[in-house]
């Protein structure tokens, strides 16, 4: 099964996680995390306009530096037995490895770069009409969301 992931981070230099969205290809579980204590000093102008106004919208998202893996490492343990990665960015994956401490979960199988993906005219526009004002873009959930959209609107056509 793929889980797509996408992160918010602080800048592609200086890159800190500060937010993480992941959603199962069959929509049955989903995982959204705000690092509270990110280093808010190393956000670009962008993050600070973007980013930043997209936090604390969902309840029981709050955690810490200290308590993020044991959340990661706990939803990974209510997946199936094989699971794969699917996101645009080679920086999500990089992020998600470090909140891990370089240490895969048991049933994460691989990754799926769906780059070549972005250029899909099905594909981008699943995304683009999956958000709106209450889904907005840039923030992890509702990226994450998007890409699944995507996704399955892109498979749906191969198969017609």
């Amino acid at each position: 099964m793929l889980v797509f992931l996408d992160t918010e981070f602080t800048d592609f230099i200086d890159f800190e996680l500060i937010s993480i969205g992941m959603v199962s290809e069959d929509g049955q579980h989903e995982l959204y995390l705000e690092v509270q204590d990110f280093d808010r000093s190393k956000c670009n102008s962008f993050v600070q306009s973007a980013v930043w106004p997209q936090l604390g919208r969902m309840n029981d998202a709050k955690v810490t530096k200290a308590e993020l893996q044991s959340r990661l490492r706990s939803w990974f343990a209510t997946l199936p037995c094989h699971v794969t990665l699917a996101c645009d960015s080679q920086h999500d994956r990089d992020l998600l490895a470090d909140a891990l401490d370089g240490e895969w979960p048991e049933n994460l199988q691989g990754w799926f770069d769906f780059r070549p993906m972005i250029d899909v005219g099905i594909f981008n526009r699943a995304i683009a009409h999956y958000h709106t004002p209450d889904k907005p873009w840039h923030h992890a959930l509702y990226d994450a969301q998007a890409h699944r959209a995507g996704w399955i609107d892109s498979q749906l056509n191969v198969s017609k």
